[in-house]
């Protein structure tokens, strides 16, 4: 440590006396908390202090929880809090942890708040130190007992703990906490069982080897201590172990050899209803004060309301839950010319229910839409909101609607719905024959393409709104975003849930991800497995979808393919989706070298069909088969009226469009249907390395 460090960590000059303080700083340690960033550096002194390696620390406080107990990490959390917000200089506290080997240690703490010019909190300087010979004077003992039994009760700590427990196995292992819960009150096991459906159901049994056989599931007419309070909604103490075998002779026989000598069983009611009973097991006990049972009876209140709670939560969420995977696709579909693997991890590892949601969408002609998303919150409402949005968007995709159409109707939809949530979008329509991609992205993170080679790179798409914010906010424009995906490519759709890293911003997790792919299995569905496992790796506590599309070799454009796509009249975006068509169905065909003539003669016949008839167009792009091969575009609209070639003089500003058509093409011509009409064109496409030739026959060169 050199001396600016050093100067910095030294003890300030109001640090408070201590009689044992010259014993204490050989096993005393520092620190340095950076509250802007949340890192605590410690040295190597108070990493001996928790029993931790250098290589065990992260610089994270997070990290110290393995050794801190939870109801004594809520004290200090709270301790820290309010000198902060009152202003105080400094702090300090008795706190116990536990060793490597789980034997408690008493510690003591003592920091000082470092603050800036306008009195905000950035920086604690402090140390940590081993306290247990200190504590093991009786005197010291008895006043730091004194001094805890001031500042909080028994019940308070434990309501505490209790407060932070999400689940009915959350509750159980507060109060099997061996640092605290009820060891505090001298227990030497809890007991607890559930009221289900007039039956108890025992979810806690008690030590090792004291199930009863026969009392998973009780009645609560039957002669057991938990059937009797939950009955009698009165707790019963059990102040012996002759009294315990007189008052239940049927259940003693069955735990007689525990050593047990006194017991409390307490009814756990909840809202003037029994939700259950606790009973508590002693081995060391006998009798309790009129004390001891105010306390009991005030703990089983506390625990009661902890239980309902975590009850209520554990129906929302398995109704979430089902809610969740009811409205998420039963099976992806089977897509020609493409491989596909999805995934779905609640965030949590299973302990929350979000928004969510991939799909798969066939649409006509050999195209494919590929859509991830993700609602606002994490309750059964996002879940639903998740499944209407999935529904609406398959429909309006399967109307035909361009993606720009889909991700603006969509929007509205959730918009027009009762709620105040927001959703996030990327929908990709791709063209798995000629491998082009239209991507609409609505506020969600940007995807990758993964190379067939294993590289990986970010895919910036421009975006608009989130689904809903759009609407409300009048700007539902989505731009919409070509790419092109090559065979052997694969295309990486996920939610921010993927990316999202404990204090870091959103570009370190992208890169992560990007490193992820990149190192990651070549296979898809061993690939989205690897992605969730590093989510859990990380703890995680956002949901995350995953949707993997790679495109096939073998379904790449073959002479003779045909590609048709409708564009109507007032949709922008459908013909530039044409016009990017023909220009990659063009280059998969081998015809690049006369691109730029195919495509402005298709521009011209689908603009003539637009601005001269009623109903739109359909374009058809396609290689006739034949002694020459020749690229044939087709344009069919529904009037029957012919067109012509006419001279548009020098200054006329239209009608040059068959002129264009005439001067580009080998060959074109009209055709009547019964509906309407096909003007189309063609264009002789020779073989790679061959010379091309005019429709008369001559080498064009």
């Amino acid at each position: 440590m050199d001396d600016r460090v050093a100067g910095a960590l030294s003890l300030p000059e109001d640090w408070p006396a201590h009689p044992d303080l010259s014993l204490a700083l050989n096993r005393m340690g520092s620190f340095d908390w950076d509250l802007d960033s949340g890192l605590m550096h410690m040295d190597g002194a108070a990493l001996a202090v928790f029993d931790l390696r250098a290589d065990e620390y992260d610089n994270r406080p997070v990290t110290l929880s393995a050794r801190v107990p939870a109801d004594e990490a809520v004290r200090l959390d709270g301790l820290v809090s309010q000198a902060l917000k009152a202003g105080l200089s400094n702090y300090g506290a008795y706190f116990r942890m536990l060793r490597r080997n789980g034997t408690p240690r008493w510690t003591h703490t003592q920091g000082f708040i470092r603050r800036d010019g306008t009195g905000r909190p950035h920086r604690i300087i402090g140390i940590v130190r081993d306290a247990t010979q200190e504590l093991s004077d009786s005197t010291a003992r008895w006043e730091l007992d004194e001094e805890r039994r001031k500042r909080t009760s028994l019940v308070e700590v434990t309501t505490a703990a209790l407060a932070h427990a999400r689940t009915v196995k959350d509750v159980t292992d507060v109060l099997r906490n061996s640092t605290g819960g009820l060891a505090n009150l001298g227990a030497a096991s809890v007991v607890m069982g559930l009221l289900e459906s007039g039956r108890i159901h025992l979810v806690a049994d008690g030590p090792e080897g004291a199930y009863v056989p026969g009392t998973r599931y009780t009645r609560t007419d039957e002669p057991y201590p938990m059937s009797e309070v939950v009955r009698t909604l009165a707790p019963r103490f059990i102040e012996s172990a002759d009294d315990f075998a007189a008052s239940y002779p049927i259940l003693w026989p069955h735990i007689g050899h525990l050593g047990i000598t006194a017991a409390a069983y307490l009814p756990l009611i909840a809202q003037a209803r029994p939700i259950g009973a606790l009973g508590l097991l002693y081995s060391d006990k006998a009798g309790f004060t009129a004390d001891e049972r105010n306390l009991l009876v005030a703990l089983g209140s506390s625990i009661a309301q902890s239980l309902q709670r975590a009850m209520l939560y554990e129906q929302e969420h398995d109704l979430a839950e089902g809610l969740q995977q009811a409205m998420l696709p039963r099976r992806i579909p089977a897509v020609p010319g493409a491989q596909v693997a999805v995934r779905y991890r609640s965030a949590r590892l299973g302990r929350d229910i979000g928004g969510d949601w991939y799909d798969i969408i066939p649409l006509p002609g050999g195209r494919v839409g590929a859509v991830i998303g993700d609602v606002q919150g994490h309750d059964t409402h996002a879940a639903a909101v998740m499944g209407q949005l999935r529904i609406v968007l398959r429909a309006y995709a399967a109307e035909g609607h361009s993606p720009a159409t889909v991700m603006a109707r969509a929007s509205v939809f959730l918009h027009e719905l009762d709620t105040d949530r927001f959703a996030t979008c990327s929908y990709a329509e791709v063209d798995l024959r000629t491998g082009v991609v239209q991507l609409v992205r609505a506020g969600h993170v940007d995807p990758l393409v993964r190379e067939a080679d294993g590289s990986c790179r970010r895919l910036p798409v421009e975006g608009g709104l989130p689904l809903g914010l759009s609407a409300e906010f009048g700007r539902l424009e989505y731009p919409v975003s070509t790419v092109e995906l090559d065979p052997g490519q694969t295309m990486v759709l996920y939610t921010d849930g993927l990316v999202e890293l404990p204090g870091s911003d959103l570009d370190e997790g992208m890169q992560l991800l990007v490193d992820l792919v990149t190192n990651g299995p070549r296979e898809l569905e061993p690939l989205a497995d690897r992605l969730c496992e590093a989510v859990d790796e990380r703890g995680g506590e956002d949901d995350v979808a995953v949707l993997l599309l790679r495109r096939k070799a073998a379904h790449a454009p073959q002479p003779g393919g045909r590609l048709q796509q409708h564009v109507a009249q007032n949709d922008p975006e459908a013909l530039t989706s044409a016009r990017h068509m023909i220009r990659a169905a063009v280059r998969a065909w081998g015809a690049a070298e006369r691109a730029d003539e195919i495509e402005l003669a298709a521009d011209e016949l689908i603009t003539n069909a637009l601005m001269h008839t009623d109903g739109g167009a359909i374009v058809t792009i396609r290689v006739l088969a034949g002694p020459e091969r020749r690229l044939r575009v087709d344009v069919e609209d529904r009037s029957s009226a012919l067109p012509r070639r006419r001279d548009a003089g020098n200054s006329g500003v239209s009608g040059r469009g068959l002129l264009l058509v005439d001067l580009l093409g080998d060959v074109w011509g009209v055709e009547s249907r019964g509906t309407g009409k096909c003007v189309w064109c063609e264009f002789l496409v020779p073989e790679r390395g061959q010379p091309r030739r005019s429709s008369a026959g001559s080498d064009v060169t």
